[in-house]
């Protein structure tokens, strides 16, 4: 039985605190205050599997809105020539934005030259090879959300270690701490942090308790999802790319109540344009002020699937335009269907439009060459063997878009 909540319990904290007290450590090499340790206190979030939500009738409005807004979106989905490819390019740019809230900022030719090359190696790739990570774990919480299967921690796990897939810290990756972490403050202990998540104890419990909340379906699917983010960011229960995955489990949720298939709205693209917005709303979830924060999940995720409608639209548009410059090729010739899979691999070599056409070796050169006369693809390098071309047009078209919707 779902516990009933009057107005007034909207603004009880969704968790309590406890104070701690960490140890002084002298053989820490350190100033005084970093060694002598101190008091801290520690955020233990409440259990919500059978907690109600109720909201004011402008947080009603705003969930209702952005509902619509995802229905809108999907309703256009089937709509769209190229499908997958497009829905693979706006997932790029979430998987993008989200990393970007963490610090992690790349170009976008940097991401598809990483995608290209399939295995980022050595230091200076070490940004692209995160975010590469992370689109991966953002098509895997779709896939995840698509199964009839019951969501699990495991689950949680997998996404972890997805995102984690091309870089140095597999030993964290999948792992559920068994440490207490912290946030901001400094490097050797929580003393003076601005959050400190429930001690490793706790965490498995909480977890389990967010996987039975993610089952509900008494909750609008957007409430849901921005409770669930909520939740998992107070639980912190990895020792890094807890924000990711995080997000991530956004799209779980909205695909499992079938709000989204593959075309993903950008929420993050839009959180990351307002950091102070997004950080305070978590902020007042903990407090217990859900309202303020469902309300502007709802908002984002209406802009995002605005700005999702746009982007698709303007790739699509630009499709029909290669074609017109190509003359109109036959629907089974192999320079049609490279224009078709532009959108979702904008670095291309014969071997891999081979790959996407199966069409023969001496059909997807030509292929690529006359997309390079036309000017819609640029050659990467000069070799008379394992010549590799972009699409600077798709990149900067999709640059300018990310821009756009990140500005406030």
């Amino acid at each position: 039985m779902r516990e009933s909540a009057s107005p007034g319990a909207l603004f009880e904290p969704l968790g309590h605190r406890e104070s701690r007290v960490w140890p002084a450590d002298p053989s820490v090499y350190g100033p005084r205050r970093i060694t002598r340790g101190g008091a801290y206190e520690v955020f233990i979030p409440a259990r919500i599997a059978d907690r109600a939500f109720p909201l004011g009738d402008e947080a009603s409005a705003a969930v209702a809105h952005a509902t619509k807004a995802l229905g809108q979106l999907s309703a256009l989905a089937p709509q769209l020539v190229s499908l997958d490819a497009l829905a693979r390019n706006v997932l790029r740019s979430e998987s993008m934005a989200s990393s970007r809230i963490e610090g992690v900022a790349i170009s976008h030719k940097r991401l598809a030259r990483a995608a290209y090359a399939r295995e980022p190696s050595g230091r200076g790739d070490r940004r692209a090879a995160e975010v590469l990570g992370n689109v991966e774990a953002m098509q895997l919480a779709i896939d995840i959300g698509a199964r009839n299967d019951t969501f699990t921690v495991n689950d949680i796990e997998e996404l972890h270690r997805t995102l984690l897939h091309y870089v140095d810290d597999q030993e964290i990756a999948g792992v559920i701490r068994e440490n207490q972490n912290w946030i901001g403050g400094n490097d050797y202990n929580p003393v003076g942090a601005p959050y400190v998540p429930p001690p490793h104890e706790h965490v498995e419990s909480l977890l389990r308790d967010l996987c039975l909340f993610i089952a509900r379906d008494d909750l609008a699917a957007v409430t849901q999802a921005a409770v669930a983010h909520a939740q998992f960011e107070n639980i912190h229960p990895f020792a890094d790319g807890n924000g990711r995955t995080g997000r991530a489990l956004i799209y779980t949720i909205l695909r499992r109540r079938g709000e989204i298939a593959t075309f993903v709205p950008p929420i993050s693209l839009v959180l990351a344009s307002q950091p102070k917005t997004y950080v305070g709303g978590l902020g007042a979830y903990s407090e217990g002020k859900v309202d303020i924060w469902c309300e502007r999940m709802a908002v984002a995720t209406t802009r995002a699937c605005e700005a999702a409608q746009h982007v698709a639209l303007l790739i699509e548009e630009r499709e029909q335009q290669w074609l017109d410059k190509l003359g109109r090729p036959r629907k089974d010739s192999a320079v049609r269907q490279l224009v078709r899979e532009l959108p979702a691999h904008p670095v291309l070599d014969v071997a891999s439009g081979q790959q996407l056409t199966g069409k023969s070796h001496v059909a997807v050169g030509n292929a690529l060459q006359q997309l390079e006369n036309a000017g819609i693809l640029q050659r990467l390098n000069e070799k008379k063997w394992g010549r590799v071309w972009e699409c600077d047009e798709l990149l900067d078209l999709v640059a300018e878009f990310e821009q756009g919707v990140s500005t406030p």
